[in-house]
């Protein structure tokens, strides 16, 4: 049951980040506003400090986060079928292709466009994750010694 449960979130963020990914520009820029409102409301003024960037930073930032958390769930899901070294490198794989495939998608997205950059940001998240993930697995394995 804990397999099928991985796979599930694994296969259910995907539908997140395509369900994001399939925002006209208009409708997620008023998502990125209404982050922006919250660290206001919080004390952190976005605006004050990145001036016209806050609305792009927080944008690339959600890229960021949601392929980190991407490739978290390709890890966990994966760690049942193959050795966690070889997960770390093919759940980045899996991070890199599908966020190909998202900026493909927005190409065809009312106001949106896709672009490389992006696809370098959404890697970088899973980059973080593998980064993290691989550390831990030292940190297991040596503790084991």
């Amino acid at each position: 049951m804990k397999k099928i449960i991985k796979w599930i979130l694994f296969a259910a963020w995907m539908i997140v980040i395509f369900n994001f990914s399939s925002m006209p520009a208009e409708a997620s820029n008023e998502n990125s506003r209404y982050v922006i409102y919250i660290f206001n409301l919080l004390g952190l003024n976005l605006n004050s400090i990145l001036g016209n960037m806050a609305n792009f930073a927080v944008r690339k930032a959600a890229h960021f986060t949601e392929y980190f958390i991407l490739y978290l769930f390709a890890y966990n899901a994966l760690t049942d079928c193959y050795d966690k070294r070889k997960c770390l490198w093919i759940s980045l794989i899996i991070v890199f292709l599908y966020a190909s495939t998202d900026e493909i998608h927005q190409i065809f997205v009312p106001g949106r466009s896709g672009r490389f950059r992006d696809v370098l940001i959404d890697t970088s998240g899973g980059t973080l994750g593998m980064i993290i993930k691989g550390f831990n697995c030292h940190i297991k394995k040596t503790s084991v010694k």
